[in-house]
């Protein structure tokens, strides 16, 4: 019978070894957290500072039209944090009818757009909370609507 001579490893190198994997996951999580708000820091300084480019609006031009192909009367033009509203999403939330008031930067710049060429011709837009992390309103989704009104 043949002796197996590979080193004995200690309880203590076991114990090490776990709370190096363990702090390899505190790392990468850390890692993944910091890359996701220098994401939301671009995103909020786009969002309150740029224009809506042409590049957004051929996005929002294929959403609907992929709507429309799909045979739907409604699609999600746009979406953003809910905190990006000058009262984190509240009135939104509530159904309130000075929603639009609340807008800041591009979704305010879109609301506008709406008003001066959409509507006229027969679109609505609707602005809802879409999900609820932890219970607070999450992101606003802004729909564009084009069924026929009901009578």
């Amino acid at each position: 019978m043949s002796e197996d001579k590979s080193p004995v490893v200690s309880a203590s190198e076991l114990r090490r070894a776990i709370l190096q994997k363990e702090l390899d996951e505190i790392n990468k999580a850390e890692k993944l957290k910091a890359d996701k708000e220098k994401q939301l820091h671009e995103f909020t300084e786009s969002f309150l500072h740029d224009q809506i480019s042409e590049d957004e609006r051929a996005v929002i031009r294929k959403l609907v039209m992929s709507a429309v192909n799909n045979g739907k009367f409604e699609a999600m033009v746009y979406t953003f944090p809910s905190e990006l509203c000058t009262d984190s999403g509240r009135a939104i939330n509530n159904r309130e009818p000075g929603w639009p008031d609340t807008l800041q930067g591009k979704a305010k710049e879109l609301y506008d757009r709406y008003l001066e060429v959409a509507k006229p011709q027969g679109f609505r837009l609707k602005a809802t909370i879409i999900n609820f992390p932890d219970g607070m309103p999450g992101d606003v989704g802004l729909f564009l609507n084009w069924a026929p009104e009901q009578v």
